[in-house]
């Protein structure tokens, strides 16, 4: 197991270039099972969730060609269903939380799939109950062995009808989505997710052949269709790791341009970093951050302290609350941070609390960050990377501490934020890999 040691206090300076999304990509792979035509895909981030997912397709069968900077071409003309039924896919899909959306193209194309309880993230419980019960409707049939903790899915009757998801969940809708596409007649899709990732979706769908209105609301119309063709697509950069960058630069009072951000599709992202008092500037599609010695929370209008809480889209991405927490931290005043979707995501403050930060967590989902204004500097310790957005912001917390800092399982970053250590040397930070 690597560790990261991080020497805190020094600035960044310089641009950077966010990645390919991450949530979007793992749902864009798992199409190109839709098609048995060749599906080429841009800025791809090079990441280990997505490269599990990627290998795992590639050992169903799926060609895969890789032509460097994120291109990577697929063709699954020649899926070996058998694979499914070996230790292999145990293995591979088991690790993988990304894994549970092959299961909505299998159906859609072959009519059955097979699946082991998926990993990913320990941040609390994430059921599968939206992807199931939307599969259900179009007629899928769901048997779980308990002996060899496998579902096993027939889908070879899957038909149109009215879905309401019981939450707005992204993959579930991303799932349902992918096996409606295919189904015979018309599904109608209420309490849909509607994050640019589903859009970005639904849009490849459409150049493929599908037919889906209602793109970006949360009431898709699929018609389903005969069959998909190929086509080319583009990942959007990835929203968590701008909101990242924003971070990282306000804490290490740093000047910092992010490049090539698809503004238009950050929602309230950029307004949430104002509200901590981070001065932000537009300029074209780049987002320029400059130093700050001192940021200030806002309060509400009434004086009361700031809330900031995670909502389906266009509300707040919980994927961010973590890196925000760790933002007011450095901050001059309060905050309320409410994670509503999962109840162990917070659980990382205890590492805070131990370099220095003025946290209160009030329970598993809320924790009030009181910020110092830079008067009691973090100070370097020895911490483990619990989940990817944690390690990220724990990170963060290493690098405007004073002192020498280890984070340990550091894998887990890697799952979800490509070559972070040499991108972040190059801007002047002092991470280096040990063990």
């Amino acid at each position: 197991m690597s560790s990261f040691r991080i020497e805190g206090g020094h600035r960044l300076s310089g641009s950077i270039v966010p990645q390919g999304a991450k949530n979007e990509a793992l749902q864009i792979v798992c199409a190109v099972l839709l098609t048995p035509e060749p599906v080429t895909l841009h800025n791809l981030p090079d990441i280990v969730d997505v490269n599990n997912l990627i290998d795992l397709l590639q050992a169903m069968g799926v060609k895969v060609e890789r032509y460097g900077n994120g291109t990577v071409r697929f063709q699954a003309d020649d899926v070996n269903l058998d694979y499914l039924h070996t230790e292999g896919f145990t293995r591979r899909a088991a690790a993988l939380r990304g894994s549970v959306m092959i299961i909505g193209p299998m159906l859609a194309r072959f009519g059955t799939g097979r699946l082991p309880k998926p990993g990913g993230d320990k941040i609390g419980r994430r059921r599968l109950d939206t992807h199931f019960l939307g599969l259900e409707k179009l007629g899928a049939e769901f048997r779980f062995d308990a002996e060899t903790n496998y579902y096993e899915i027939d889908g070879s009757h899957l038909t149109g009808t009215y879905i309401l998801l019981d939450e707005a969940s992204v993959t579930g809708t991303a799932n349902v989505v992918m096996a409606a596409v295919l189904a015979k007649g018309t599904t109608t899709l209420y309490n849909a997710a509607c994050e640019p990732y589903l859009q970005q979706l639904c849009a490849m769908l459409v150049r493929m052949g599908a037919n889906i209105e209602g793109i970006g609301s949360n009431l898709l119309r699929i018609t389903g269709v005969e069959a998909l063709g190929g086509t080319d697509h583009t990942m959007l950069p990835d929203m968590i790791e701008i909101g990242s960058f924003i971070g990282m630069a306000a804490m290490t009072r740093s000047e910092l341009t992010i490049k090539n951000c698809r503004i238009d599709q950050l929602g309230m992202i950029p307004d949430v970093f104002r509200k901590l008092g981070i001065a932000l500037e537009f300029r074209g599609d780049d987002i320029h951050v400059p130093a700050q010695d001192l940021y200030e929370i806002q309060s509400f209008i009434d004086g009361s302290s700031l809330t900031v809480a995670d909502a389906p889209w266009p509300g707040f991405t919980p994927d961010l609350l973590s890196i925000v927490l760790v933002t007011a931290t450095q901050a001059q005043g309060t905050v309320l941070i409410h994670q509503k979707m999962f109840e162990s995501r917070l659980f990382f403050v205890d590492k805070l609390l131990d370099m220095g930060a003025q946290i209160i967590l009030c329970d598993p989902h809320r924790a009030t960050v009181i910020g110092s204004g830079r008067r009691i500097p973090l100070r370097g310790i020895r911490m483990t990377s619990p989940d990817i957005r944690a390690g990220v912001a724990l990170l963060m917390a290493a690098m405007c501490a004073e002192g020498v800092s280890i984070i340990d399982n550091i894998e887990q970053i890697r799952r979800g934020y490509q070559n972070i250590e040499q991108r972040l040397n190059a801007l002047g930070a002092k991470i280096e890999v040990v063990g």
